[in-house]
């Protein structure tokens, strides 16, 4: 679980250092659309993660497992603002393939 925070973590410092370095790039909507997939992802198998690790007090709404079992629920809203994965990963191959040079 911690991997996958921290990939991501990484994955946004990297595309901010780029924006903030790099501002006349266009390949950062291809970027930040994979990033957005890849995050709501890995927030979701967290979840699931964290539910198996607490066992039945992972679907508590009191107790130990009552923020487990709030992300838990939680999570899916998110991931529907945050937008479809399969359709912020088309639009991360659109426009990867729009920024590639013809040649």
């Amino acid at each position: 679980m911690i991997a996958r925070a921290e990939s991501v973590q990484n994955w946004l410092e990297n595309i901010t250092y780029q924006m903030c370095n790099m501002p006349n790039s266009s390949s950062f909507l291809s970027q930040i659309a994979f990033l957005k997939s890849y995050s709501t992802s890995c927030a979701q198998e967290t979840a699931r993660d964290a539910v198996q690790v607490f066992g039945g007090c992972g679907i508590t709404v009191t107790g130990m497992g009552q923020y487990i079992e709030h992300y838990h629920h939680t999570i899916p809203f998110d991931v529907l603002l945050g937008g479809a994965e399969d359709v912020l990963a088309d639009l991360g191959v659109r426009q990867a393939l729009r920024a590639k040079p013809k040649n």
